[in-house]
């Protein structure tokens, strides 16, 4: 069976069949992370709807005919800020955040994207663009500014499927004396000298952040490519402005074809935002909870739906994945997923539909034998699931338990001589003191079995 894969298209704002300009070469640019502070959970969740996406075009079109490009902004205003804040150099704040980023993703088990290109390594292609946007009067000098002009790209809103004037009234536009109009939006702005800069027409400066985007797709994947994502958050108006400008600095009617965003994480159903303190960072996890778990949490709404993030959700997906390796068995090279298996993902990413179906084949490998459970483990992996052993699983959960094997058995048999004597209260307070450490107790068959939460 040969299935087509679907996405919702922001640009039409329809689900539509994916139909890559070229299959031999399929690309998808990101909007990566600005490193100016770790990232949190919110910043998370695109990095895994996406991974899922580069997944499953691979196993659609083959690994090779994919060029995922995942940008990092190391230039920027909320850089240079927080580097006074923190009496540190910028260079040594991104190089510290780039490294944890990286070491986040590892965390999430994400396939690597093909490029992660730096903003700083590409002014050069940016100052190109400006120039180009200049004599095409599109974009104007204004007192060692330059920008972009709105109303002279017709198309302005189409991506929003917004009227500009009600995009301006709900949007928080800069004012400057230099424009000529409030909607205007800035492509290079003139440095302090306390302020990273380079030297350009204009003078010392630095790029607008929108215009990084448009530089780095163009060189690692054409003036046209196939897909652009990102959160929700950056269709107004990053992503309206890198259309602006790219398809007035390269002629051409499309920037990409196909326009995916993920909806928010929300806390009590407020948007998690580093701005409003409302947020918990990737790094936070990792001493107490196993990266797949975060994973699969991430996953649990589909992406166009928010996802309100609470700490049942993640003892519900801990619970599942422990579940899970009661079947864990190593694919072999004959055990091969099938589109069917696959087709949840392929109708527009549909994460809860897959977890659904990953239950169902759990439930098959749970009864049957080795090829039912190797199948099971491999549709897990697929997505990042199960990647680790079970030993290492439960070698994880050892370690963040905060009491020994040794002294288990002995909690252990204190609860059953307290049983014996009919002492139930007593039992009772040991078998709570062991989960707060971390420790499940199972009555059965005349014994007492446990295991690590």
């Amino acid at each position: 069976m040969n299935k087509d894969i679907f996405l919702t298209n922001n640009l039409s704002n329809k689900k539509e069949k994916f139909v890559p300009l070229d299959k031999e070469n399929i690309g998808m640019y990101v909007c990566g992370p600005t490193v100016y502070d770790n990232p949190h959970i919110g910043n998370a969740r695109p990095l895994v709807i996406f991974d899922i996406l580069y997944k499953v075009l691979k196993s659609k079109y083959g690994d090779d005919k994919i060029n995922y490009i995942r940008n990092i902004t190391d230039v920027d205003d909320k850089i240079i800020k927080s580097a006074k804040e923190k009496n540190v150099s910028i260079s040594e704040l991104t190089n510290n955040v780039i490294k944890d980023f990286n070491d986040d993703c590892n965390y999430l088990n994400l396939d690597n994207p093909t490029q992660q290109p730096k903003a700083t390594d590409h002014i050069d292609l940016m100052i190109e663009m400006i120039s180009s946007l200049i004599e095409k009067d599109f974009a104007y000098e204004s007192n060692n500014h330059v920008y972009f002009e709105v109303s002279k790209f017709e198309d302005y809103g189409k991506l929003s499927n917004k009227k500009l004037e009600d995009l301006i009234a709900g949007s928080r536009v800069e004012v400057s004396e230099n424009k000529k109009k409030s909607e205007d939006f800035v492509l290079w702005k003139p440095s302090t000298d306390d302020e990273p800069y380079w030297d350009s027409p204009w003078g010392k400066g630095r790029p607008g952040w929108h215009l990084e985007c448009s530089a780095m797709s163009k060189k690692y994947l054409g003036e046209v490519f196939d897909i652009h994502g990102g959160g929700i958050d950056l269709i107004f108006p990053h992503h309206e402005n890198e259309i602006a400008q790219s398809r007035c600095a390269n002629d051409t009617k499309v920037f990409a074809n196909y326009w995916i965003h993920n909806a928010f994480i929300t806390m009590s159903n407020e948007k998690m935002a580093k701005s409003t303190g409302n947020i918990l960072k990737i790094k936070d996890f990792k001493d107490n909870v196993d990266g797949q778990v975060l994973k699969l949490a991430l996953m649990s709404a589909h992406y166009k739906q928010p996802l309100d993030w609470n700490e049942k959700l993640l003892e519900d997906c801990k619970n599942t994945i422990d579940k899970w390796y009661e079947v864990y068995l190593p694919s072999n090279d004959k055990i091969v997923l099938d589109e069917d298996i696959l087709s949840p993902l392929y109708d527009d990413l549909n994460t809860p539909g897959y977890i659904a179906k990953l239950h169902q084949l759990y439930d098959k490998a749970l009864k049957g034998g080795n090829e039912e459970k190797s199948l099971f483990t491999l549709a897990c992996n697929f997505i990042g699931i199960l990647n680790k052993t079970k030993e290492e699983w439960i070698e994880f959960k050892k370690k963040k338990s905060s009491i020994n094997e040794g002294d288990i058995l002995k909690m252990i048999a204190l609860r059953n001589k307290a049983r014996e004597d009919k002492n139930y209260k007593e039992a009772d307070i040991i078998r709570d003191k062991l989960l707060d450490k971390g420790v499940l107790i199972e009555d059965k068959d005349g014994k007492t079995i446990w295991k690590f939460k």
